[in-house]
């Protein structure tokens, strides 16, 4: 069985609801997961949008998530994690945690939930950019899986 990524939130490749949006209560949607391999010391999930303006825009960072956690609740406090080791790195708003969907008027943006299943703990300290995250776990990932949701700008 490979890795599998799933929210009730949303169906895949289908809307967001709004209240995970910047436009809404801005709180994280739950995600679980199951079929990692059993070498997984860790996991870490990226959520971005390619569609931006300007390039992929990074929505939220969760990296050294335990290999035990096969969950995330909605609404992932900025403050707190739900494990004592997981943390969260800072997305392109410059906020640390999760930031929802707020695309510009126009065609809907396609925004990517990537899990990485990893061999090792990230050495990272809080607040890691993408970009860390991602050197990090080269040669690392063991499995990965995608989640795919829509988000049009209200005003369309």
């Amino acid at each position: 069985m490979s890795l599998q990524l799933m929210t009730d939130a949303f169906a895949p490749d289908q809307q967001i609801p709004k209240r995970y949006t910047k436009e809404g209560e801005n709180i994280s949607p739950a995600l679980s997961w199951q079929g990692e391999p059993a070498q997984t010391r860790s996991f870490a999930v990226v959520v971005e949008d390619p569609d931006a303006p300007k390039g992929t825009f990074t929505h939220w960072v969760c990296y050294n998530i335990p290999a035990q956690t096969h969950e995330l609740p909605p609404g992932v406090s900025r403050r707190g994690t739900p494990g004592e080791e997981m943390a969260q790195g800072r997305n392109d708003f410059g906020n640390v945690g999760y930031d929802g969907a707020q695309p510009p008027p126009g065609p809907p943006h396609h925004y990517h939930f990537a899990l990485y299943a990893l061999d090792t703990r990230l050495p990272l300290s809080g607040n890691a950019t993408k970009d860390e995250v991602l050197d990090a776990i080269q040669g690392h990932v063991l499995d990965q899986a995608e989640l795919v949701g829509l988000y049009q700008h209200e005003g369309n």
